[in-house]
């Protein structure tokens, strides 16, 4: 007995855990595939051999736990051997060909995508996180028992918080908070999504979480018989019915009630008036008919029902909800599903290992949703510009209280709650969020920055020449919508530049009697090389955007031309052809603010790296500082084919008496201008002085404006503000 005594006690805690986790997986795996995974366990220790967690305890321990939470969840051999693994790519000299050769490359394929990138050159903390969970939705589009392993991996991590240090547990587990938690309900995976909460809730706020479980576990002794009294009452009228339903009570997760308590403000004593009871039945059929039994035994509260079953929420969450006013004047909450939904939503993808057994295709549908969801991910992640932005934009996606609207043609859309129109196209497609101009909301236009709200139906209205707006980052709330705005405009600027460049070098090699397709591809890839470009586009990007002189670059390339070195001298002395605009290219030519050309005016460009080419007036005072710096401006002329309206300002001293304004607004709108804006400067009892934005086509229409106003009895004097 001694000895037997001697050898329990001895028992590393590596032995315990691995025998466990055979005894797990002998539950459903053949004994071959049992054999592979404790080949994977002995490899994995060797590997681990001499490394100990913070607790003291081997290293191997933490693995092995992490494929027990997997094993529970039926997950196939290779995903249990890739959880024994997931951290010998990170934390050993082990290889991903070695993992491949000496298991298969499914496996190697899942612990790489685990595996956290160790060598990024980020300049933060932050950007190293991002950068890794951004590797690891690359994986999980792939496959998506990447993000099982993950998950599993952080629960067991957070269940072992306890001997890091305060501001470390705080980090996890607000990372947690923000990325798993809501990445584990997305998947509708509740069981691990509430123990992700319930353990960062302790991590980041002890005190509070201590507190709340004592007056929890008041609560739940002093509610006892209502509760016994409710449920009894629930059973018993469903037995009358005839119809064959389970029925149980529903504790409340504590970070569910610390977040209600927080953000409608309320006492524990208002939470823990709602009780709460779970429905299950065998079909749908009968879930709707013990609603009506329940809506019969207490009265219903006027807008808390909830069809989740016919209208499932975006992780495929399927029930009904409803909030009845029970005895004693108290709320319950009651919610009802079938067994199937109730281990759906408890599982969530898992199902598909869980139960996929059934003949049901509910777990194929979990797995689907799943499927379309990183699809969007991967097309959201393909247009944000760094990590930091992919997690922002996957932190709008995790988040989403689903509003219901419809097509034209009666089609379902869900969107997030306080999506615009604009968020509606892009969930439709990328390329009618891109050409939308206007919509339909039940069939009366309304303006694109309109809320949807639940019921609607939407139409999109499109055009081919119509693109995103940059003012549409304001009031869009989608991942998708933000992302794939920013993309095109990224994308669409980009091209302008090369564009513009083109025209520019063009030009002023024109000055030189050459032309860009006439140059030999030798000279242009001897000065791409060292400019340290890879092609001429960027050249011609980096010359549109103002960070390269078009006359330099002109000048390099055609510098061993002994006509064009002629011709050269000559241009410099002589007037250099000036670059054609219309004012409406877009982002790279801006027209200043300051003195607000129009067509008509003379006008100046001036380069800015990174901008492009800003124009202005030649009297504006600003350009005369500019101008000093001759190898930043150029000569620049109005295209004899404008169509557009452009702002002008005036400076009106005018009578101070009622309706002046309105007088002045009159003319102006007579004469086929916009205001834009209204700015009283100065204004005493008999003179007001005003700047007036509006808009005029060209010198001719502004000249036509001031010479209406001047004829006004109440316009004193009239000035236009160049600066």
């Amino acid at each position: 007995m001694l000895e037997l005594a001697d050898t329990i006690e001895l028992e590393r805690p590596q032995d315990k855990l691995i025998r466990r986790l055979c005894t797990v997986l002998s539950g459903y795996l053949d004994s071959e595939q049992v054999d592979e995974c404790y080949r994977a366990y002995e490899f994995g220790a060797a590997a681990h051999a001499g490394q100990f967690r913070r607790s003291g305890e081997a290293y191997i321990c933490h693995p092995v736990a992490v494929a027990i939470s997997l094993a529970e969840l039926r997950m196939d051999v290779n995903c249990i051997m890739a959880a024994i693994l997931h951290d010998v790519l990170e934390d050993t000299p082990v290889t991903k060909q070695e993992l491949a050769q000496r298991f298969n490359p499914d496996v190697a394929e899942l612990v790489d995508g685990v595996t956290k990138l160790t060598k990024i050159d980020s300049k933060s903390h932050a950007e190293a996180q991002a950068e890794n969970v951004r590797k690891m939705f690359l994986a999980m589009a792939k496959d998506l028992r990447v993000i099982m392993v993950k998950l599993a991996d952080r629960l067991h991590n957070m269940q072992t918080l306890g001997v890091m240090p305060a501001g470390k547990k705080r980090r996890i587990a607000r990372e947690t908070l923000d990325i798993y938690a809501p990445i584990a309900n997305r998947l509708g995976m509740n069981n691990i999504r509430q123990k992700l909460e319930s353990l960062s809730f302790e991590a980041m706020y002890p005190r509070r979480h201590a507190i709340l479980k004592n007056a929890v576990k008041k609560a739940r002794g002093n509610r006892l018989k209502i509760v016994e009294t409710i449920e009894s009452a629930i059973k018993r009228r469903i037995e009358q019915a005839g119809l064959d339903c389970d029925v149980a009570g529903r504790e409340k997760n504590l970070y569910s009630i610390y977040q209600k308590m927080l953000h409608k403000k309320i006492s524990l004593i208002d939470i823990f008036d709602v009780y709460a009871f779970r429905i299950y039945c065998d079909n749908v059929d009968t879930c709707y008919r013990a609603l009506g039994i329940v809506h019969n035994l207490y009265k219903p509260i006027p807008g808390r029902f909830k069809d989740y079953i016919a209208l499932p929420k975006a992780n495929g969450y399927q029930s009904l909800h409803t909030i009845l006013m029970g005895p004693y004047g108290v709320p319950i909450e009651i919610q009802i599903r079938t067994h199937e939904m109730h281990r759906m939503a408890e599982s969530g993808i898992a199902a598909h290992w869980l139960y996929k057994s059934d003949d049901d295709k509910s777990s194929e549908k979990f797995q689907a949703r799943a499927n379309e969801w990183l699809r969007d991910l991967l097309e959201i992640q393909k247009s944000a510009g760094d990590s930091l932005e992919f997690i922002d934009n996957l932190k709008v996606d995790l988040f989403p209280q689903e509003v219901f609207v419809f097509t034209p043609k009666g089609e379902i859309v869900k969107i997030p709650r306080g999506s615009t129109t604009i968020d509606f196209a892009y969930a439709v497609h990328t390329d009618i969020g891109n050409a939308c101009v206007s919509a339909r909301i039940d069939k009366q236009l309304v303006p694109l920055q309109t809320t949807l709200e639940n019921g609607v139906t939407v139409e999109i209205i499109t055009a081919s020449w119509a693109r995103p707006n940059p003012l549409w980052l304001n009031y869009v709330i989608t991942a998708k919508a933000r992302s794939s705005i920013r993309s095109y405009l990224k994308n669409f600027k980009q091209k302008e530049a090369i564009s513009l460049g083109r025209r520019l070098l063009e030009k002023e090699l024109q000055a030189m009697n050459l032309e860009l397709d006439s140059i030999e591809p030798e000279r242009i890839q001897a000065l791409l090389k060292a400019s340290g470009l890879q092609s001429l586009n960027d050249l011609l990007e980096d010359i549109g955007m103002g960070n390269k002189m078009p006359f330099l670059v002109a000048k390099r390339l055609a510098q061993d031309d002994v006509l064009a070195a002629i011709k050269l001298e000559d241009s410099d002395q002589a007037k250099k052809t000036p670059l054609i605009i219309k004012g409406t290219e877009g982002m790279i030519i801006t027209l200043a603010k300051c003195c607000r050309p129009i067509p008509g005016d003379s006008i100046i460009g001036f380069f800015f790296p990174g901008k492009g080419i800003v124009v202005h007036h030649h009297e504006c005072h600003n350009s005369n500082d500019v101008r000093k710096k001759q190898s930043s401006w150029l000569d620049v002329e109005w295209s004899q084919e404008i169509n557009g309206e452009f702002p002008s300002e005036l400076r009106l001293e005018i009578l101070n008496q009622r309706g002046a304004l309105a007088t002045i607004a009159s003319v102006i709108s007579e004469m086929n201008s916009n205001i834009e804006n209204v700015n009283v400067v100065d204004q005493d009892d008999r003179v007001c002085v005003d700047l007036i934005t509006f808009t005029v086509k060209d010198r001719v229409h502004l000249a036509k404006v001031m010479r209406r106003l001047k004829e006004l009895p109440i316009v004193l004097k009239i000035t236009r503000v160049r600066a």
